[in-house]
């Protein structure tokens, strides 16, 4: 058994959310977080930005009053007013300050309204007879001798106390009445409005603080009750993929983006709901047609079976009739089967898919030939001009086909179909029984066919073909009666072109 300590690894595991970059975080958190945290700073922000604007405001006010208070000490040296004003001078300022704080008969010394020191470029410093305090002088107060502009600055006297100064040129008349030229260094202390601030600021730093957490809880519950309708879409999401009942929807209430997102998801839930039904109702309806077609196969096959296992032929015109049977139900299958795919296209084609400029009378003219084929006894009155489409050329023969292929197997024998196109408006009309007006909002539904047709053969397929084909094209499509109100049906289909080939 080995003691020998494992060695470290080079790096150790980081511990989950060590490091995080600050933007991935913020974007880990969940919509509702991210925008109360928003919320909360732009509140914070604000209150922020107006405290810092408060203090300053403040602080000017304070200090704007501090300077007009030191300006009027200016009477002290303008007109009668310094004559009346007595200032002790000395070479050195201890000594001026000491004779201006004496008072020979023990008087107490009267407080003064203002700290007036005056200094002069030979030394001399004077101060106001009474309750005197020193102000330090700053090495260029003096540069203010022969100028006639007062300044302020920042300041303090001799013991230390915080001041603010104004720095004035002046002359006075001294008690032995000569004039000369001094610098006025008039201070106050600033203490108060300093403390002020500092407790200002105190008080706004807390407000601050209790905004901060007031905005980030006001910015929790306005983030729940803005997502409360998101929360309400996604709920129903949630259920619809967990269940897949599509069709269900949510309450609008409103304008807003949230009121329009809403009702983009109804229309596209109920829209998925109307899809399922239309693919569970084809897939219903082509499991019926299938199954007939499909049954009369499996029983002839059945009967042609046990006539070879048993060893008894069947006639030869039995015989003969049960494989034109088979044969026939064969090509019935393929033709419901290629109704299928042309149906299984989505219903809105992707723009400019399979769509080319096409002449409408030239796909109407091969469409009538082959019906020819199909009604050998009946005649085909055609009036056809010109007319040129764009759209899906397979798909828009397919269609005049399956009109024409309608009134061949609907026309009596004998009879005649009538084919005109003009200015885009292609009319097949037909001289048999017609097609009751109750059955009218059927007639291009899938799998819909006529109580009265039902013996014929055909899939129902035909008039949903042509319905899908023509409005894929932006044309429309109707079928009624004759407009002259004789006997048979019309079908009219209107396609947008001219007629002549664009260049």
């Amino acid at each position: 058994m080995s003691d020998a300590v494992p060695p470290k690894p080079a790096h150790p595991p980081k511990r989950p959310g060590r490091g995080l970059h600050p933007v991935r975080w913020y974007r880990s958190r969940s919509l509702r977080s991210r925008l109360s945290m928003l919320t909360a700073a732009a509140v914070a922000i604000a209150i922020a930005l107006s405290a810092l604007a408060c203090w300053f405001l403040v602080r000017d006010r304070l200090y704007e009053q501090v300077h007009s208070n030191l300006t009027e000490a200016d009477s002290l040296f303008s007109g009668p007013a310094r004559r009346e004003n007595s200032f002790t001078c000395d070479s050195t300022p201890a000594g001026a300050l000491a004779a201006a704080r004496h008072s020979p008969d023990g008087v107490p010394l009267r407080p003064l309204k203002w700290d007036v020191e005056l200094i002069s470029t030979d030394g001399s410093t004077c101060f106001q007879q009474g309750d005197a305090h020193a102000i330090r002088a700053d090495p260029g107060d003096l540069s203010a001798l022969g100028g006639h502009t007062a300044s302020f600055r920042d300041g303090e006297y001799a013991d230390g106390t915080p001041a603010m100064v104004r720095v004035v040129p002046v002359d006075v008349l001294l008690p032995n009445q000569t004039i000369k030229q001094y610098v006025a260094l008039v201070a106050q202390p600033i203490e108060t409005v300093q403390d002020s601030l500092n407790n200002l600021a105190l008080i706004l730093i807390g407000v601050v603080g209790v905004g901060t957490v007031g905005a980030g809880f006001i910015g929790r519950l306005v983030a729940r009750s803005a997502l409360r309708p998101v929360d309400q879409l996604t709920d129903v999401v949630e259920h619809i993929a967990r269940t897949e009942e599509v069709g269900t929807t949510i309450p609008v209430h409103g304008s807003d983006e949230i009121a329009r997102l809403a009702t983009s998801f109804n229309s596209m839930s109920t829209a998925l709901a109307n899809s399922r039904d239309r693919q569970t109702r084809l897939i219903a309806d082509a499991g019926h047609e299938l199954r007939t077609p499909l049954t009369s196969l499996r029983t002839n096959v059945d009967l042609l079976i046990r006539s070879d296992d048993t060893g008894r032929a069947l006639p030869p015109a039995t015989r003969a009739k049960m494989l034109g049977n088979m044969k026939a139900q064969m090509q019935e299958l393929t033709l419901l089967i290629g109704d299928l795919l042309q149906l299984s296209r989505p219903d809105t084609p992707k723009p400019g898919q399979n769509v080319t400029v096409l002449a409408l009378h030239e796909i109407a003219e091969r469409a009538v030939e082959r019906a020819r084929l199909r009604g050998p006894g009946l005649a085909f009155e055609l009036a056809i001009e010109p007319w040129y489409v764009r759209g899906d050329g397979p798909a828009l023969e397919r269609a005049v086909i399956n009109l024409l292929d309608n009134a061949v197997k609907y026309s009596p024998p004998g009879g005649s179909v009538d084919v005109v196109l003009r200015a885009g408006k292609l009319t097949v009309r037909d001289h048999g029984p017609g097609i009751e007006p109750e059955e009218l909002p059927y007639v291009f539904d899938r799998f819909w066919r006529s109580p009265s047709s039902r013996q014929l053969p055909g899939s129902g397929l035909g008039l949903s073909i042509v319905a899908q084909a023509v409005r894929d094209s932006g044309g429309e499509v109707s079928l009624g009666p004759a407009a002259d109100g004789g006997p048979g049906a019309q079908a009219t289909i209107r396609l947008p072109g001219q007629p002549e080939p664009p260049q």
